[in-house]
């Protein structure tokens, strides 16, 4: 067995994503279980070079898990030959142009999104990298969530017959600051920070709907600031100017409709954060982060609504769990494995800077929608 090492400049592991499901769910999981098995005699062994604005904190990390690579200057990191792969999951605002640097530097890249705070600077990215010859690409972790997974296993059986619509309810609470401390960083409610549900969120409801059940092509929304006063993390209060939940509805080539709501401002009353109702004409499912149920029309029951009496049925009992019939691991890792596959192997790999660039672009039309109070229509992207 050769070992073959990969070298990943990884900038932004002091924030929440980076830190947890970046380094260590997936890189240092990697070379827990002894790196990636190519299946060709050859081991992937991913070495992260840690890069970011705080060195204290990034050697703090690199001390806790006896790494050696520390870095707060991108350039010379860029410079380094021995850097395989540059990894940005910063802040939104500094995304763009450390990618540009990184194509630029002739690195493959992997990123977080949105890719950039616009749809012409996403396909910027994606025409630099194409012409520069590198392989890229975009996390896009909901697919690979255990009940997504499942969902779509139904979708490919033809278990729905005719697909007629989506029912998306995502979000939580998250704490104003004041009197409790809030679980997402201050950041993501300024519009001049890069933040807002719409740009956050957006992305991955496209790649879901187009993985799942075909392209986008309109949109409607209604973008809104539930709370407009916060306070950051130094308890500072300060004015949310970015939006902080999202209604949606987007038409899917095909027919069907969907229709998303996604808040940060909802206490929740559901199995799980995120759930997806697909109806059809023979059957129907609900899937979550981990589970999916269904409902085939052969066991549909007929309720009839009565209103002077008490429901009789539990309707959550009508329904049929999925069994998992694999065993699925982290989703963010997973993603990851087929990454590197891909810089090293060429093996196919479509969640590219293209890919990205329509998650860019419905959050644009979305944002635009709410202003202007009307449906757009979503154009194909192409380079």
């Amino acid at each position: 067995m050769t070992r073959r090492t990969v070298r990943i400049a990884m900038n932004g592991v002091t924030g929440r994503m980076g830190y947890r499901q970046h380094l260590v769910r997936s890189i240092l999981a990697l070379r827990e279980q002894g790196g990636l098995d190519l299946g060709d005699g050859t081991v992937l062994w991913p070495e992260p070079v840690l890069l970011g604005r705080r060195e204290h904190a990034l050697r703090e990390i690199a001390e806790r898990y006896g790494l050696e690579h520390v870095s707060t200057d991108l350039d010379t990191v860029l410079a380094d030959p021995d850097v395989d792969v540059y990894f940005d999951s910063q802040v939104t605002s500094a995304r763009e142009e450390s990618l540009r640097k990184a194509i630029a530097a002739g690195k493959h890249v992997y990123t977080e999104k949105p890719t950039a705070t616009g749809l012409a600077g996403a396909l910027e990215l994606a025409r630099l990298a194409r012409d520069r010859g590198i392989r890229h690409g975009v996390v896009q972790d909901k697919i690979f969530l255990p009940g997504l997974r499942k969902l779509k296993r139904l979708v490919d059986a033809g278990f729905f017959g005719r697909v007629l619509s989506v029912r998306g309810e995502f979000g939580y609470w998250v704490f104003e600051g004041d009197w409790q401390p809030a679980q997402r960083p201050s950041w993501n409610y300024r519009a001049e920070d890069g933040g807002g549900i719409v740009v956050d969120m957006f992305p991955h409801w496209e790649y879901v709907l187009h993985e799942l059940f075909g392209r986008v092509t309109s949109v409607q929304a209604l973008a809104t600031t539930h709370i407009p006063q916060r306070w950051d993390e130094h308890g500072k209060p300060y004015d949310a100017t970015a939006d902080d939940a999202a209604y949606g509805i987007f038409e899917i080539e095909g027919g069907a409709i969907a229709q998303i709501n996604s808040s940060w401002a909802v206490r929740v009353h559901r199995d799980e954060l995120v759930e997806f109702q697909v109806d059809g004409t023979h059957g129907s499912a609900v899937a979550g982060l981990r589970h999916c149920r269904a409902q085939h029309r052969g066991a549909t029951p007929k309720p009839v609504w009565n209103p002077d009496l008490p429901a009789t049925e539990v309707f959550r009992d009508q329904w049929q769990e999925v069994p998992d019939n694999a065993e699925f691991d982290n989703g963010f890792k997973e993603q990851w494995e087929l990454f590197l596959r891909h810089v090293h192997t060429g093996t196919p790999y479509h969640w590219d800077l293209l890919a990205g660039a329509r998650g860019v672009q419905l959050a644009e039309l979305a944002l635009r929608s709410s202003a202007e109070g009307r449906r757009i229509d979503v154009p194909e992207v192409a380079l």
